[in-house]
């Protein structure tokens, strides 16, 4: 029993020492872990590759901010132009259909014979209302920016002229109109009806320079001339039997 308690009393006093040997081997096993997790560190991590990367991710940041401001100021813009364009082109349609109030009116004026006019008071003072009224419309028109296509004597221009038919007459050069069967509208720099006319033909090529020129109002000239373009719209014009459309009518 003595025995028994003496080797139970060495076991305890072994096991101290035991203890030490785990404790004082422990710090040196970490230290060796830490210095192989640096060596490591170091070999892995190169700096200029790091700072490359960045870089990289910078720049690609920087271009898609840069893209999306771009995006951000077109969007603004076409905001403006389609809130400008609905502004200024709106009455389109409205204008288009009071456009046969100004022919109607136009016609009962062209309709009237001078010599009817005078002597007959009540006959005149019709007609001078007609007139007035004819005016007042125009002026209307123009305030919001609806002015008539000049037609006569321009050359032909398909942007604002539908050419209805063709009138032999060598004192103009070719490509010239020289009759207006309806006049034609603009509203603003758009067209608005595109005037019915009559165009020359068998007169001298008109330059290139003066058809540019004579393009109309409001409207960009045209490329190539209108009288090159007037020339294929008359080339295809023609039906399958050779004649010409207008010699039908």
């Amino acid at each position: 029993m003595a025995d028994r308690k003496q080797q139970t009393g060495d076991q305890g006093a072994r096991a101290p020492e035991t203890n030490e040997t785990v404790d004082a081997a422990a710090p040196e096993a970490l230290a060796e872990d830490d210095m192989d997790l640096d060596a490591k560190i170091r070999t892995d991590f190169d700096p200029a590759e790091q700072v490359a990367e960045l870089e990289a991710e910078r720049d690609k940041f920087r271009d898609d901010y840069l893209r999306a401001l771009a995006e951000v100021e077109n969007t603004r813009r076409r905001a403006a132009r389609d809130k400008a364009d609905a502004g200024k082109y709106a009455i389109s349609g409205f204008a288009r259909d009071l456009l046969s109030v100004s022919d109607n009116l136009r016609r009962a004026v062209e309709s009237v014979n001078p010599a009817d006019r005078e002597g007959n008071p009540a006959f005149e003072s019709l007609i001078a209302g007609v007139e007035m009224t004819e005016k007042e419309l125009m002026t209307v028109f123009e305030r919001y920016g609806v002015k008539p296509i000049a037609a006569h004597g321009e050359a032909f221009n398909p942007h604002v002229h539908e050419a209805m038919l063709e009138v032999p007459d060598e004192t103009v050069p070719h490509g010239t109109v020289v009759h207006v069967l309806e006049p034609g509208f603009t509203i603003h720099d758009r067209p608005l009806r595109a005037a019915r006319v009559g165009v020359s033909k068998g007169g001298p090529k008109r330059a290139a320079e003066e058809t540019e020129t004579g393009a109309g109002d409001n409207v960009e000239p045209l490329r190539p001339s209108s009288a090159d373009a007037y020339e294929k719209q008359a080339e295809s014009d023609v039906d399958a039997s050779g004649k010409r459309l207008d010699e039908k009518f």
